[in-house]
């Protein structure tokens, strides 16, 4: 029994001796790890993904940039194509007002030529008083509700009176839209001026000042002719 006491310590021992061991070889590879290097290895790896992270960010704002800069051409392009297209309904505008494609309203004057028994109204006579209109400004000018444009026909045929090929009888009442005093101011002139020429030859003519003058468009049973030949000459 002793012996086998002794025989139980001793195990004992050697194993609470390579316990002890053992734990001293573990405190002892703690003490040689190089604990800096650990953090200076987990700060560069920290590094590399900031990096990383710094260029994937740098790339993203760069397409941002890109983006912002492609958004805002499109912007400057559609604003660019709208004031065009602004401009260019204006320019459209402003030619169909010149061709009397369009009805107008304005401020002008109104003549009326009446036939009486001393003088009949001819054809010169509305065409003289067409001519003198457009040179005091007249910007819109009908007869009859018939508009007058670059090639309407005012002409005589037989002992009527036609106008866009239309025929129109007295009263011929002529209206013109236009600077109001300057238009009446042009046809008022003493001895000169139309209405005076015209009442010393014995015609019934009248004229007066109006406001909200409607003139319509143009037509007629010769529309304005397309030009299928003649095309505008290119620049080089």
């Amino acid at each position: 029994m002793k012996k086998q006491k002794i025989y139980i310590a001793i195990i004992i021992g050697l194993v609470t001796m390579l316990l002890v061991a053992v734990m001293f070889a573990q405190f002892k590879t703690i003490e040689e790890t190089d604990i800096t290097g650990i953090e200076t290895a987990r700060e560069a790896e920290l590094r590399t993904m900031l990096s990383s992270w710094k260029e994937k960010y740098e790339e993203t704002e760069q397409r941002l940039s890109e983006t912002q800069n492609t958004i805002d051409e499109y912007k400057r392009t559609i604003e660019s194509n709208e004031a065009s297209s602004e401009i260019l309904d204006q320019e459209l505008e402003q030619t169909n007002l010149l061709l009397g494609k369009t009805d107008v309203v304005g401020n002008g004057v109104i003549v009326t030529l009446t036939d009486n028994d001393a003088q009949t109204i001819s054809a010169d006579d509305l065409l003289v008083l067409v001519n003198e209109l457009r040179l005091a400004g007249a910007e819109a000018i009908s007869i009859n509700d018939k508009r007058i444009v670059n090639m309407s026909e005012i002409v005589a045929v037989g002992d009527s009176i036609l106008v866009n090929t239309e025929r129109v009888t007295s009263p011929y009442v002529v209206k013109a839209i236009g600077d109001q005093t300057y238009l009446f101011s042009a046809l008022s002139l003493k001895n000169s001026g139309f209405i005076d020429t015209h009442t010393s030859n014995g015609e019934t003519v009248e004229l007066v000042q109006q406001n909200n003058i409607t003139i319509p468009a143009y037509r007629s049973s010769r529309e304005l002719m397309s030009l299928n030949y003649a095309k505008e000459v290119e620049e080089e």
